[in-house]
């Protein structure tokens, strides 16, 4: 069944718990949860092949921009690049 998780794999809410605007600890999970579902394989196999080249390299440079801004090297390369 597509809808079951397999046993161990944690559930995560859905759409309707994500909300902005209500106060920080609030939108720290809600935008935790969007970019779950955000990097979902499905979505992004329908998604990605229809974004064009620079729309490839703004996302890519707008969270690499996130990233160099508030992570030292070594955390870079030991949580995402999990070195």
């Amino acid at each position: 069944m597509k809808n079951r998780r397999e046993k161990g794999q944690q559930q995560h809410p859905g759409p309707a718990a994500i909300v902005f605007g209500f106060d920080r600890a609030t939108d720290e999970q809600s935008l935790c949860l969007f970019l779950q579902r955000f990097a979902d394989k499905e979505l992004l196999d329908v998604l990605l092949p229809r974004l064009e080249d620079n729309e490839i390299s703004a996302t890519v440079d707008s969270l690499t921009g996130i990233m160099r801004k508030h992570l030292s090297e070594k955390e870079y390369h030991r949580l995402f690049l999990a070195e």
